[in-house]
């Protein structure tokens, strides 16, 4: 059965569109970022960077850091055209990958979708149709393996499914928290506003509406009778949590992403609809051969098994962490946990002299920009990097027996702020690690669910 499945062809039109879009969505993405200066503000300006265990070389590179962004602007645009498309995709993958890893302060899941979205095409053949490599080449393929596809709706299937799962918790079903909390905010909206915004029943309305909406449109996008109503609904509410949240691009990326759902001859039509708009030519000389044949199809084949199995079990390894995963976040990141919580909170760093126990505290805004320091108060691997990087600073200032304490304090999802991490601990003699960080005081409550 799986050989007979691994062997199937179907159109490659779906694959073409999907390619096209996302790499105008992406192209559109970089010069967003651009317009708004925040390569300089997140990037440049900041006097240090958040960096990822394991990724501290991968580091901002002063003013070439818009060189970056321009690479990957142009190997969007590439992409998008089907222009030299292996080289492209490559070059956008690690272009906009280096620079999602260049500070974790800027994490968000939608990057994090982009960068699985984009190794993954490395190994599809998705310049098969519709393409300039198709003129270069002289020759295009009206067929591609049916797996091909199906990868790109089993990653959409995982965002969207273990989104919901995620909701199946205490918090977001039965306080209705966060959504207690940032829907009131939304009181000048046009018409729903003053009406909708303050009402405890809507906030629940949404909450429970959100989980379900997540768990069940990866399967009503996959049946053929109900794909259009699905879609309808992809629309709706990403359009309504655009309204209602600034999350940049991702409800457009979902938005177009969810297309490949549909059958091929419905993407047959967007395609001849843009050579129409377009004008482009229908090139005589290019010839359709019927299937797109991989050349190393074993190793591509186990490369793509391999991603798809780390991306279904990586979220799932909170489970070997003790304690509420919403309050040490071990496991938090790369699992698609979409706006699961309001944390605030205030770090105040001591460094002391062990020797002669003399102390003075830190004023962060001197090392920090604001955003940097809003998500270092509420993160403790932020705290543990920022501990080092103060302990390294003031022992090369001469300062003797460094030791880094900080008294912290957080609120979580509405509950009262309460201390964050053990004030006992020096945290400059602490490494970081996969390990359990002991060193966070455990939530006085609990959070029911997966």
């Amino acid at each position: 059965m799986i050989k007979s499945y691994l062997n199937t062809y179907v159109n490659a039109a779906p694959l073409a569109v999907f390619r096209c879009l996302f790499g105008i969505m992406m192209c559109f993405s970089i010069l967003r970022f651009w317009y708004h200066g925040w390569i300089d503000t997140l990037y440049i300006q900041p006097k240090f960077h958040f960096s990822y265990y394991g990724f501290e070389w991968v580091k901002p590179l002063g003013i070439y850091t818009y060189g970056v962004f321009i690479i990957c602007g142009v190997a969007a645009c590439c992409v998008a055209l089907g222009f030299k498309y292996r080289i492209a995709i490559i070059s956008f993958f690690l272009s906009f990958t280096y620079i999602e890893l260049m500070d974790k302060t800027t994490y968000l899941n939608h990057y994090y979708f982009v960068s699985v979205l984009s190794f993954l095409m490395i190994f599809l053949p998705a310049n098969a149709q519709f393409s300039v490599d198709n003129k270069l080449r002289k020759q295009g393929f009206s067929k591609v393996p049916k797996w091909t596809i199906d990868s790109i709706k089993l990653i959409l299937g995982i965002v969207y499914f273990y989104a919901g799962l995620a909701k199946l918790n205490s918090d977001w079903l039965l306080r209705a928290q966060p959504l207690k909390i940032w829907l009131p905010s939304k009181y000048d909206l046009p018409l729903i506003g003053d009406t909708l915004m303050h009402q405890n029943w809507f906030h629940y309305a949404m909450s429970w509406s959100g989980m379900l909406y997540d768990l069940t449109i990866p399967f009503l996008l996959l049946y053929r009778k109900t794909r259009g109503f699905a879609f309808v609904l992809v629309v709706v509410f990403h359009v309504f949590t655009r309204v209602l949240f600034p999350i940049g691009m991702f409800p457009f990326i979902m938005i177009v992403s969810t297309l490949i759902f549909f059958e091929a001859s419905w993407h047959q039509k967007i395609i001849k609809g843009a050579k129409r708009i377009f004008k482009i030519p229908t090139l005589q000389t290019i010839a359709y051969t019927s299937q797109y044949r991989f050349k190393s199809h074993t190793p591509i084949l186990g490369v793509v098994g391999l991603f798809l199995m780390v991306q279904l079990v990586m979220p799932f390894r909170y489970l070997c962490y003790p304690g509420e995963l919403f309050w040490n976040e071990e496991g938090y990141r790369f699992s698609w946990r979409v706006m699961l919580m309001e944390k605030m909170g205030i770090a105040t760093f001591k460094i002391v002299d062990k020797a002669t126990n003399a102390f003075f505290y830190v004023d962060n805004a001197d090392f920090l920009t604001h955003f940097q320091e809003k998500q270092m108060s509420f993160q403790p691997d932020f705290i543990l990097q920022y501990a080092h990087y103060l302990g390294d600073h003031f022992t090369a200032q001469g300062h003797k027996n460094v030791q880094v304490f900080v008294e912290s304090y957080v609120a979580l999802n509405g509950r009262l702020s309460v201390s964050f991490i053990d004030k006992t601990v020096d945290l400059y003699a602490e490494k970081e690690s996969f390990k359990p960080k002991y060193w966070i005081l455990p939530l006085k409550d609990d959070i029911k669910g997966l």
